[in-house]
């Protein structure tokens, strides 16, 4: 959060907001300290049920979608870090990509890194009728959760990640609320082993342009204390 806060005091005089969503079923309790220890300028939201997840069809974070003044989509989900505190873990240059924020909010839809309609067409696909499925599992096993059926939430949490093995949302809500080694069989540590090599996050498509836009949406979660 510092680092965005730093960013939005560069161009929140351009017609530039951050809105930043912390995905967590534990909702104020587990997200709020977080939240008023950072003491943001900009707007934070707390997604106790993840309808951003559903809407959006967001499967890691942190993810940033590019909305601009009329509320359109000009570039759909993408890997949002604002630093390169973990670039040895995933890869992928922070400095891109806030080049590519500050050129939007300088620029607004001349930018080079505003999408065209073709574009858009291109990243966005409907979503797969399983991914649907594996949602309403993932609903259904947090309403479990909320109403204290933890156990029976963890065959729905497990459904949800057999149907989109790609979510790692789902996955590590659902170890955060249990312990995840004598549920689920695995933790973090051993699924990210199990990539073997395949990124963790997919590669941003930010070179196909020739110049290094306005994050509007950040959607996060509080650091997980391991």
């Amino acid at each position: 959060m510092p680092g965005w806060q730093t960013l939005y005091a560069e161009l929140k005089d351009k017609n530039f907001e951050i809105l930043s969503i912390a995905q967590d079923t534990g909702g104020v309790k587990d997200a709020a300290p977080w939240i008023t220890k950072a003491n943001p300028q900009y707007t934070v939201l707390i997604d106790q049920t993840h309808l951003v997840t559903r809407l959006f069809d967001m499967v890691n974070v942190p993810t940033g979608v590019w909305i601009d003044e009329k509320g359109r989509i000009v570039r759909p989900n993408e890997t949002a870090y604002v630093d390169n505190r973990y670039k040895v873990f995933h890869g992928l240059e922070a400095g891109d990509y806030l080049a590519a924020v500050r050129d939007w909010a300088t620029n607004g839809e001349k930018s080079p890194f505003v999408l065209s309609e073709q574009e858009l067409k291109e990243r966005l696909s409907p979503q797969k009728e399983e991914h649907a499925v594996a949602a309403a599992e993932f609903a259904l096993a947090e309403f479990l959760s909320h109403t204290s059926r933890s156990q029976e939430a963890i065959a729905h949490y497990k459904e949800a990640q057999r149907l989109n093995p790609d979510n790692w949302n789902y996955k590590r809500q659902a170890w955060a609320l249990t312990d995840a080694d004598r549920d689920y069989g695995t933790n973090f540590g051993k699924e990210v082993q199990k990539l073997n090599g395949k990124p963790y996050y997919p590669p941003r498509k930010l070179t196909q342009h020739k110049k290094p836009l306005r994050p509007i949406f950040i959607h996060e979660e509080k650091p997980k204390l391991r």
